[in-house]
């Protein structure tokens, strides 16, 4: 890993949101355009698309479970993405974060203190973003995969479920303020 260059300022930033799209958007601009280097995405270890591929006979995973991958899967990205960035003095934006998963948790019924502990290990970002969009890029995002795997065992419908953590990111934002 390479030192801290000298005078460089390293941020995480995160980018919070339900439309990927949007949210992609979000974070090249916070990189000024910069492009994709930087940008450290929910899935980079492949736990989701590994999910994708399983037999039906694996049963429909619960909330909670999709929860663990995401902290999973943030570890990951935490140790091979975003640490090695920072420590170089660069600029990472994670998109998503934190504040997706949690809104999902708490959309679905997951206890907030749940939530709390299994993000604990997650380092507070410098700058907090919410990137606002439509909700129709969800299906290519954590949320609308999430969304779309849960919507039975919940009661509620994928729509519902995506509405649901839209409001909740739009809350979060206002504590946030």
């Amino acid at each position: 890993m390479k030192a801290r260059k000298p005078g460089a300022k390293a941020k995480l930033v995160s980018i919070d949101g339900v439309d990927a799209s949007t949210v992609l958007a979000a974070a090249r601009l916070a990189l000024g355009g910069r492009g994709r280097s930087g940008i450290s995405h929910w899935d980079a270890s492949g736990i989701f698309q590994d999910l994708t591929v399983a037999e039906e006979a694996a049963g429909a995973p619960s909330a909670r479970t999709l929860l663990l991958l995401y902290a999973a899967d943030l570890a990951f990205r935490l140790r091979w993405e975003i640490r090695p960035a920072l420590a170089e003095g660069r600029t990472v934006v994670a998109a998503p974060y934190v504040d997706t998963a949690v809104a999902l948790g708490r959309a679905a019924g997951v206890p907030v203190g749940w939530l709390t502990n299994l993000f604990r290990f997650a380092p507070r970002p410098a700058d907090r973003r919410f990137a606002k969009g439509s909700r129709r890029g969800a299906a290519e995002g954590f949320v609308g995969f999430a969304s779309e795997r849960i919507e039975q065992a919940n009661g509620r419908s994928r729509r519902q479920l995506i509405d649901s953590v839209a409001a909740e990111l739009r809350a979060a934002e206002k504590r946030s303020t």
